[in-house]
């Protein structure tokens, strides 16, 4: 699978850190923009119950009791509910 923004040589060479972030609102069952293709993780400002949709599944999972400033390593399609402040990492 592509990644976006890479061409010829760098296709082989993926990066692994984050190079884009989006702030996400309100939680919610609606697809994250930008992972249609490829989940993104999450930087979870505040935390608590963390529940969302991975890459791979179709039903959610919760994370609990998350701290805050905590960088989720998980790729995920949808940020259903829990913590605020939260980013979505590309």
């Amino acid at each position: 699978m592509a990644i976006a923004g890479l061409q010829g040589n760098e296709m082989a060479q993926p990066r692994v850190f984050a190079h884009d972030a989006v702030s996400l609102g309100t939680g919610s069952a609606t697809q994250i923009a930008g992972t249609e293709n490829r989940g993104c993780c999450l930087y979870i400002g505040v935390g608590g119950n963390i529940e969302v949709i991975m890459e791979g599944s179709s039903t959610s999972v919760t994370f609990t009791n998350v701290p805050d400033g905590t960088f989720m390593p998980v790729l995920v399609t949808h940020w259903i509910s829990g913590g605020s402040n939260v980013l979505a990492l590309f």
